[in-house]
């Protein structure tokens, strides 16, 4: 039985060839989730559809599914184009990354696409990347099921008292130490300022940085994220701003 869709606010999130002149793109969508189908022809010199299937660009997407490879019969402009470039345009492909890790098709969040779509936009306002960033994260694991405790003592669940050192463990949460120095050891006060989303302090900034790439490594079983290495590149100086992450891999 197939089941068509109309009209549906959605981005793409990757793109990669499929035969000669049709790709497969996965797309996240206001109430359906992620999904993928097939566009056929898209790629090719004449569709009508090669400056509209592009990363960031809202759109209203129409597909019919037989099965769980949709086939696309329709895609527009729902909005101006992002204007990304730099390390915000570097930021929204490491933003979709995650999205493509973390969701499983067919399972709609409209929290999570409200949540994205926000981001976006900020991004597109060129606010502080890293800040815009470290808010998004810590949004996208609480609605995820994996929260960040910043709050608690893991066991106790008394207070986190923001004179002590706190080394954070993944699977727990803060555990009180004696020693104020660890891979991720902070102080309770940092960690509280990290809950707040005091980023505007660049301490808590970096911090916060430190936390969420190990909760988030934890929660991708170390997987490498590949915009997350051309991001840290750009930053060293290797490779110019405009590059992006290969959208095959």
């Amino acid at each position: 039985m197939s089941r068509r869709v109309q009209q549906q606010p959605g981005y793409v999130l990757h793109h990669r060839p499929f035969r000669d002149s049709s790709q497969i793109l996965d797309l996240l969508t206001r109430d359906h989730g992620k999904v993928a189908v097939v566009a056929r022809g898209s790629r090719g010199s004449k569709s009508r559809l090669a400056g509209v299937l592009r990363p960031f660009l809202p759109l209203r997407v129409s597909w019919v599914a037989r099965s769980d490879l949709g086939t696309l019969t329709g895609a527009e402009a729902a909005g101006a184009p992002s204007g990304l470039r730099g390390e915000a345009l570097l930021s929204a492909y490491y933003v979709n990354e995650l999205m493509l890790h973390f969701l499983h098709r067919h399972d709609p969040q409209p929290e999570i696409y409200q949540l994205y779509e926000q981001c976006i936009r900020a991004l597109c306002a060129r606010v502080d990347v890293a800040a815009c960033l470290r808010g998004f994260e810590l949004e996208f694991l609480g609605l995820l099921g994996y929260a960040v405790n910043l709050d608690r003592e893991a066991g106790t669940h008394h207070d986190i008292d923001p004179d002590r050192n706190y080394d954070y463990r993944v699977e727990d949460g803060p555990v009180p130490v004696e020693r104020p120095d660890g891979p991720l050891v902070f102080s309770g006060a940092t960690l509280l300022a990290i809950a707040a989303g005091q980023f505007d302090d660049k301490d808590v900034l970096r911090a916060a940085n430190r936390l969420l790439r190990d909760v988030i490594g934890h929660h991708l079983g170390g997987k490498e994220l590949q915009s997350r290495k051309v991001l840290l590149e750009v930053r060293r100086g290797r490779i110019a701003p405009h590059e992006k992450p290969d959208n095959d891999t």
